[in-house]
C-alpha cells in the first residue's frame, strides 16, 4: 500500500464510512447497491473493491451467472428494469467527463425509482467511485481481505 489511508487520515475514513451507512440504510435493495458496486469498480479497475463486493453478493445470495455478466448487462437477460436503470446511471456518473448524465439514463432512473431513491443511489454511486479512487491510487491489498475464494498457490489454478 502507498498509504495507509486508514491510519493518514481517520476522519476521512469515518466520513466515507459514514456515507457508506446512509447509501445501505436507504430503502434500496442490498442486492442491487452491490451490482452498483461492483459495476462501478469494474470500470475503475479496482481489485479490492471487485473482490470485496462480488465476496459480499455471493454471501447474500446472489447468483454467480448474474455476477459473472454485470460488465455486460446490456445484452445479459438476467437483469431487471430496476437494476438496468440503476447500472446505465451508475455507468453514467462513473464515467461522467467521457459520456456524461443524459436525459435519456436519469429518464429511465426516474421512472424507477422514487426522488429518495435516486438521492440515495447516486450516494451509493459517489460513494464507491470514491472508495475505487482511494483503493487504486493508494493500492489496498486486496489480499487482506477475509474470505477470498483463492488457491494458495496461484500456479494451482494452471495459469
Amino acid at each position: 500500500m502507498r498509504v495507509d489511508y486508514h491510519k493518514q487520515f481517520p476522519a476521512g475514513v469515518q466520513a466515507m464510512a459514514s456515507l457508506e451507512r446512509a447509501a445501505r440504510a436507504s430503502t434500496l435493495e442490498p442486492g442491487l447497491l452491490e451490482l452498483v458496486r461492483i459495476r462501478a469498480s469494474q470500470i475503475n479497475g479496482c481489485t479490492y473493491c471487485l473482490a470485496m463486493h462480488n465476496r459480499d453478493a455471493r454471501a447474500r445470495g446472489e447468483h454467480a451467472t448474474r455476477l459473472d455478466t454485470v460488465a455486460a448487462w446490456r445484452e445479459a437477460p438476467f437483469f431487471t428494469a430496476r437494476e438496468r436503470a440503476a447500472l446505465a446511471w451508475c455507468e453514467a456518473l462513473t464515467e461522467l467527463p467521457r459520456a456524461g448524465a443524459t436525459d435519456e439514463v436519469f429518464a429511465a432512473v426516474d421512472a424507477a425509482f422514487s426522488p429518495e431513491e435516486i438521492a440515495a443511489l447516486t450516494f451509493a454511486i459517489v460513494a464507491i467511485n470514491g472508495w475505487n479512487r482511494l483503493a487504486v491510487g493508494l493500492r489496498s491489498d486486496v489480499m487482506s481481505l477475509d474470505g477470498l475464494d483463492l488457491p494458495a498457490d496461484p500456479a494451482a489454478t494452471g495459469q
